[in-house]
């Protein structure tokens, strides 16, 4: 059913986002920031379901792409969202009459809510991953053969370009390369396709299910209840972990911020491994989550989510983990975002702790 999104709701929405975007995404604050000046300065966007999207809409995912470190310093306009994706309605059948997340994580949640505002266009309630991953052909279209391009990016500087490429890893490759010379972060439009592809290409509800996130882990704070176990509630998840970060490793290196993080413990010492987004959860050696499912980083008191590049020494945290989408789970899923892909000689672990190979 469709629903109309303010300025109002932002907080909540992006607060959600960043936990289901598993420390990736981008800053939820800036997000947050760019999101409200749309909404204030353009109106509400009416937030429709996949199932009320026409059959022959034409739908574009819109986001950021490039090392969240970097987004935190180099901010995104409005500008940049309409020029990326007014660049790429050329290369396409007819006008853009839809937005969609490519991913629910932190910016990049907001990312297409500034465009729908912007542009004046309903908003598709789902994404295409249903959380974060650092490269944008790991997307559920990608397992449906939908091409990323023809994509379009543009940059602060008022660069623009458009990319056809013979598949999806390509189109990362070359985009990539673009992204670290036009600065590390680049605003990107891709994936058009008709909304009768929608169901085998997103994740239904995200927007829905970040909101929702969102407002659990404040009505508990309020009712001094536990927002990190009612937000584990919310997502289906476990607790994994619970201490203070005592190391962090951390360099945006090719356009991501790769790294590691040490959370010592009562338990003993657990160490994430991060490309972007959370990929590893290891207690002493024995490895207890791995991507597809989400590792999720939470400070201890208040359930408010941590980003990657805002881990910081000290901290007191709580890690937990939920589970993806199950498509993320087949052989051709893992391949494509599983712990081997990464470098990590590891089989897949789902959230609760069973092992599956790819």
């Amino acid at each position: 059913m469709a629903w109309t999104l303010d300025a109002d709701q932002i907080p909540d929405l992006a607060r959600g986002a960043a936990v289901l975007g598993t420390g990736g995404g981008g800053d939820p604050h800036i997000g947050a920031l760019l999101a409200t000046q749309a909404l204030t300065k353009h109106g509400a966007v009416e937030v429709v379901s996949l199932a009320e999207v026409p059959a022959d809409a034409c739908v574009v995912m819109v986001a950021m792409m490039g090392a969240p470190t970097v987004m935190v310093e180099k901010l995104p306009s409005l500008d940049e969202v309409v020029t990326t994706v007014r660049a790429l309605e050329p290369f396409l059948d007819g006008p853009v009459t839809h937005i969609a997340c490519a991913e629910v994580g932190g910016v990049n949640s907001t990312i297409p809510i500034v465009a729908a505002a912007a542009l004046d266009l309903p908003l598709v309630d789902g994404d295409a991953m249903g959380r974060a991953f650092p490269e944008l052909q790991m997307v559920l279209p990608t397992l449906a053969r939908v091409d990323a391009t023809p994509m379009a990016f543009a940059d602060d500087k008022g660069n623009t370009g458009v990319l056809t490429t013979i598949d999806n890893a390509w189109a990362e490759r070359i985009a990539r390369v673009a992204c670290v010379e036009m600065g590390c972060s680049v605003m990107i439009a891709l994936f058009p396709q008709s909304g009768a592809q929608l169901s085998q290409t997103m994740v239904a509800g995200s927007l829905s299910k970040a909101a929702a996130i969102g407002q659990t882990i404040v009505a508990a704070r309020d009712a001094n209840e536990d927002p990190v176990a009612r937000a584990v509630d919310e997502l289906a998840g476990r607790e994994l972990f619970a201490g203070k970060v005592i190391d962090i490793e951390r360099a945006t290196t090719t356009g991501f911020a790769r790294g590691r993080a040490r959370i010592e413990g009562e338990r003993g010492g657990m160490e994430l491994s991060f490309q972007n987004e959370h990929l590893l959860a290891q207690v002493d050696g024995m490895v207890l989550a791995t991507t597809p499912d989400l590792i999720i980083v939470l400070e201890h008191d208040s359930g408010e989510p941590i980003t990657t590049e805002g881990l910081r020494y000290g901290q007191r945290v709580r890690v937990i983990a939920a589970p993806s989408d199950e498509r993320w789970h087949s052989a051709e899923g893992l391949a494509l975002v599983g712990p081997r892909y990464f470098g990590y000689d590891v089989d897949a672990h789902r959230f609760d702790g069973a092992r599956e190979v790819a």
